[in-house]
């Protein structure tokens, strides 16, 4: 297990430049003892260089640092939000696209390679697993557009 821990540090150790940090090995369900690679990033990091499993393992990721104001959540308000609902994402690129294609160092990216950059690797995945949470009650209602 320690070995495919080595094995994913070498392959993506090169993105620690890009604010990537290797958390190590967790224990996340103890009776089927699954494990998966702790890695945390910041929120403007290209997710699409990172696979979803490495050798078998999940891969875990949690964003660190201060998010965009489109993501912002009021702590006090009675009707919870949902963080990551897409309108969100959608919002930010439209906002801060020339930001985003100077910190990724892709002045040409396109609207929908930003999404999926910053939405987890695929943009469209995403918004297809929010809207069935979110029709299974498991996440808030959120707006489309």
């Amino acid at each position: 297990m320690l070995d495919i821990l080595k094995h994913f540090e070498t392959k993506y150790g090169t993105l620690k430049k890009k604010g990537l940090r290797i958390e190590g090995l967790s224990m996340i369900d103890p009776k089927r003892k699954k494990h998966a690679i702790m890695v945390s990033k910041p929120f403007m990091f290209d997710n699409r260089q990172l696979p979803k499993t490495y050798e078998g393992i999940d891969i875990k990721s949690k964003i660190e640092g201060v998010l965009p104001k489109e993501f912002a959540i009021n702590k006090d308000a009675v009707k919870k939000e949902y963080v990551w609902a897409p309108i969100k994402f959608e919002k930010y690129v439209d906002r801060c696209a020339e930001d985003i294609k100077k910190q990724f160092g892709n002045p040409d990216m396109t609207r929908q390679e930003m999404l999926d950059a910053l939405a987890f690797g695929s943009f469209e995945d995403h918004k297809k697993k929010s809207l069935q949470l979110m029709a299974e009650g498991k996440i808030p209602p959120f707006k489309m557009n």
